[in-house]
């Protein structure tokens, strides 16, 4: 199993089953978010925690899915659809790791417009919940 397939591989499990502590665990202290709806990168460990531990409560449950997987050495692109309220989200996760397998970027693209108005609206209000939470 590739390095990528391997760090792939811990990713899909804390989908599967999420867990703060291996969620932190998998993340460079300067890890960097690019979310869909903020217009500039989130910057370190703390607040990339808490905008994935959020899209694990608003995007993540029963429905999620990943539809599509792309790797390259020290990257993936996954393709993921859930329903949500109702609306359809499609949406896309770029991940990319460092030699040690933590997460240094973390990219997430999502549409239809519907989908992001309400997925901008859901994460605001999980990340206001997040912030009186200490990481």
């Amino acid at each position: 199993m590739s390095v990528a397939a391997e760090n792939l591989s811990r990713w899909h499990a804390h989908v599967k089953s999420p867990d703060h502590q291996a969620l932190w665990d998998m993340l460079h202290p300067d890890a960097v978010f690019e979310s869909p709806v903020v217009h500039t990168p989130q910057r370190g460990r703390e607040i990339v925690f808490k905008y994935l531990a959020s899209a694990d409560k608003v995007l993540g449950g029963p429905g999620f899915t990943y539809t599509g997987e792309w790797l390259n050495a020290n990257g993936a692109i996954l393709e993921f659809e859930n329903t949500i309220n109702g609306i359809k989200v499609n949406g896309i996760d770029m991940i990319t790791w460092d030699d040690q397998g933590r997460i240094v970027h973390f990219k997430v693209m999502v549409r239809p417009l519907k989908a992001i108005q309400m997925v901008h609206q859901m994460m605001g209000e999980m990340l206001q919940v997040m912030a009186a939470k200490p990481a």
